[in-house]
C-alpha cells in the first residue's frame, strides 16, 4: 500500500475519532460552578459594566475557548434577575443581549429563562436548572444544566451539556 494511501487511511480514522474523543472532554458541574465564580471575582473586581462588556466579548477567556474553560463548551450569560426577561449577556451570540427572552422554551416547552430567573430568586440565591439546548460544540439539542447565581440585580450563570 502506498504511503500516500496509509496516511489517507489515517486521516480518515482520526477524523472519526475526533468527535468521540471531544464527547468525553465535556465540562461538569466543577467547571460550570468554577466559572461562575471567576465570574463573581471579576464582577467584583471590575464592576458590573465592565462585566457585562467582557462576557459579551465572544473572545473573552470566559466564553467557549481558554484556560479557564478548557472543554470550549461553556459560556457565560445574564440576566435581570427582577426585570422581566431581558437578557444582559450571552457569550455565544452577540445579537441576543438587550432582548427581552422571558418566553423562550426549550424543545420540552420548558420556560427556560423563567426557571433561571426562579433560581436566582430563591433564599440561596443561586441553584440548577435542567433544560434542552444546541451545544455550540456538537451542533445537536442536548440536555443542559445551568447553575445560575444572583449578583446584585443580575442572574448569572453557565450550564453544561449532559452526554
Amino acid at each position: 500500500m502506498s504511503k500516500v494511501m496509509l496516511a489517507a487511511r489515517a486521516a480518515i480514522v482520526l477524523l472519526t475519532l475526533a468527535p468521540v474523543a471531544h464527547a468525553a472532554q465535556r465540562s461538569n458541574a466543577d467547571d460550570a460552578v468554577a466559572l461562575v465564580n471567576r465570574a463573581i471575582d471579576y464582577m467584583k473586581k471590575n464592576g458590573n459594566d465592565k462585566a457585562i462588556a467582557e462576557f459579551n466579548n465572544l473572545s473573552s477567556p470566559f466564553n467557549v475557548t481558554s484556560d479557564i474553560n478548557k472543554n470550549g463548551d461553556l459560556y457565560m450569560f445574564m440576566f435581570y434577575a427582577n426585570k422581566g426577561g431581558v437578557q444582559v449577556v450571552h457569550g455565544k451570540n452577540a445579537k441576543i443581549p438587550g432582548k427581552d427572552v422571558i418566553d423562550m422554551r426549550d424543545a420540552d416547552g420548558t420556560y427556560i429563562i423563567k426557571e433561571i430567573i426562579k433560581a436566582c430568586n430563591t433564599k440561596d440565591g443561586k441553584g440548577w436548572v435542567n433544560y434542552k439546548w444546541p451545544n455550540p460544540v456538537s451542533g445537536a439539542i442536548e440536555s443542559k444544566q445551568s447553575y445560575v447565581v444572583k449578583v446584585d440585580e443580575y442572574c448569572v450563570g453557565t450550564g453544561i451539556y449532559k452526554p
